[in-house]
């Protein structure tokens, strides 16, 4: 799942006007194992660079750095502000899936929570980033969980305030990566201790279908989704009604697709008959192999604007994936909702 999860970090071009004011985000996520050098990054394109993953050690719970990702991490900032000085770099802490223990086993603990807490402020302004991101922790059913989950957040910030006035450095950015919806059950996220400590939450917008789930294609990243509640429309009203406001909301979008085996490849709409993944074990294909490498292009490709999203059908693989036109409604939905930008 954590290959399916930084797919997305592959960085998207900028789809908004250099007239904007800067209060609107523009951020990308980078992965060491992804398929862009840092030099090759476009910087101009984005206000916000954002670095993944440090990981959180399931034994001290300090901030862990892999060593194959050290080098890139120590040169990171430097590298991206060679063509645009201005820009500003995070680096994001996974606590997802398999790690999820590691990080509510941290969370319950005060002394865990100080030693990932000073550890990760440390980590950061060693390697020159400008912010912290916490990445895709999910909503529990757990509301003891959910308390601690609150308690980590208001120590987390009252931790870079500290350090920032002891310091007198610019405070350090804190951002969250959360879960399209922000509950479980009846269960949700500590969503006052969000809305205070955190400068945004990106909404993951994406994985809602996946070939190695289901046995028909799907929109996994749906704007709309009329025959469900399982769709990014839904999920940011729900964060927005549970008391997030819409400007501390960030669009994820994706910039990867899932690709599924036909059963008669003469149906295929969203939601035709499917065998299980195609190309990848996963399904899962990065946007630039879509474009180069699956004959993308013509009569193949098409556009569902009442899910926004596009598909490509070659023989009997289907794609769904973002292009220029849903990438398009949906950076004016930002604008149109009042959310901060995209990722």
């Amino acid at each position: 799942m954590l290959f399916t999860i930084v797919s997305f970090l592959l960085l998207l071009p900028s789809l908004t006007s250099s007239s904007e004011v800067q209060t609107w985000i523009k951020e990308g996520y980078w992965y060491s194992g992804g398929q862009s050098p840092v030099p090759d990054i476009d910087s101009t394109l984005f206000t916000h660079l954002t670095f993944a993953f440090a990981y959180i050690n399931n034994s001290t719970y300090e901030l862990f750095i892999a060593p194959y990702d050290e080098p890139y991490m120590s040169t990171f900032t430097d590298i991206v502000r060679q063509k645009n000085p201005s820009i500003t770099t995070l680096l994001s802490i996974w606590a997802g899936d398999s790690d999820f223990s590691t990080f509510f086993s941290m969370a319950t603990q005060p002394s865990h929570r100080t030693s990932f807490i000073e550890s990760s402020i440390q980590r950061a302004r060693l390697y020159g980033f400008h912010g912290l991101d916490l990445c895709c922790v999910k909503p529990d059913t757990n509301t003891t969980k959910m308390e601690n989950m609150g308690i980590l957040f208001d120590d987390w910030r009252t931790a870079i305030d500290r350090e920032s006035k002891n310091s007198t450095r610019s405070r350090l950015l804190l951002t969250l990566a959360g879960h399209y919806l922000p509950s479980k059950n009846t269960a949700s996220y500590p969503m006052e201790s969000i809305r205070r400590n955190f400068d945004w939450v990106l909404i993951l917008s994406y994985f809602y279908h996946l070939p190695t789930m289901e046995n028909f294609t799907g929109a996994h990243s749906a704007l709309y989704d009329p025959s469900s509640n399982i769709s990014t429309d839904y999920g940011i009203k729900e964060w927005i009604s549970r008391g997030l406001p819409a400007e501390k909301i960030v669009f994820g979008l994706a910039y990867h697709g899932y690709t599924w085996t036909l059963l008669d490849p003469s149906a295929n709409e969203i939601g035709s008959p499917a065998t299980g993944p195609a190309v990848t074990s996963e399904g899962l294909i990065f946007y630039k192999f879509i474009k180069s490498n699956m004959g993308c292009d013509g009569e193949k490709v098409g556009y569902n604007s009442t899910y926004v999203t596009n598909y490509c059908i070659n023989g009997s693989v289907w794609i769904g994936y973002d292009d220029v036109e849903a990438i398009r409604t949906k950076v004016s939905y930002a604008k149109e909702k009042g959310l901060l930008g995209y990722n």
